[in-house]
């Protein structure tokens, strides 16, 4: 029971996909403009990260290691298939917000980097919860960032007014950048230092010195 808590708990600050392992940072940048949209995007990938680990998992021993990628991307990209087509036919608006990003999950570093480093070597349930505690990882910095710039960028939060702008009589004026991608690049950036001072052990190590440095060693 504690690896199975420690395997969905470790990914979300410890072990965070996007903020210490520095992937699916495209997917974040791109999707984040709204809080509706980065949820969707979150729902999307954790449940093909869950069903690919598992399918993957469950029949390892019968890859052969040559081709084992080429099966991983297959059954990731069958999933993502019908995920998008599920997402056309009942979200169609959130469909078309997040645009070819869906179908960008077939080659999501993330969700292929599971399989192949945890899937492959691991049975079905310890796979499954890997894959989601990563998934929910992933989440959480999207909710996070796509909560920040949809309340700073537009005053509201799933389409819900918080704050009223000034064009409808209110005081908030909303801030152009927050619905451009860079915005979402300085935001996750600052998450990772806000995460990397709290957790110094987060911290890697230089890979430089100095020459004064140098010297003195």
């Amino acid at each position: 029971m504690a690896n199975a808590l420690t395997r969905i708990v470790s990914p979300l600050i410890d072990q965070n996909p996007v903020t210490r392992q520095i992937l699916g940072v495209c997917s974040a940048l791109a999707v984040t403009t709204s809080l509706d949209t980065a949820l969707m995007m979150s729902l999307a990938l954790t449940t093909v990260i869950c069903l690919a680990s598992a399918i993957i998992s469950l029949i390892r021993h019968h890859i052969p290691h040559v081709i084992r990628l080429i099966v991983q991307i297959t059954i990731i990209a069958s999933l993502v298939i019908v995920i998008d087509e599920l997402m056309r036919a009942f979200a169609f608006e959130l469909s078309r917000a997040l645009s070819v990003f869906v179908g960008l999950i077939v080659t999501n570093c993330l969700v292929l980097g599971r399989a192949e480093a945890f899937a492959m070597r691991n049975p079905v349930g310890p796979s499954v919860l890997d894959a989601l505690g990563n998934g929910l990882g992933y989440s959480l910095i999207l909710i996070v960032v796509g909560s920040i710039r949809e309340l700073l960028g537009q005053g509201s939060l799933l389409g819900v007014t918080l704050l009223t702008p000034l064009e409808d009589g209110g005081w908030f004026q909303p801030l152009g950048l927050m619905q451009l991608a860079p915005a979402a690049f300085f935001i996750i950036g600052l998450l990772i230092w806000a995460i990397r001072s709290a957790r110094t052990d987060q911290v890697e190590p230089a890979q430089y010195q100095l020459a004064g440095d140098r010297g003195r060693g």
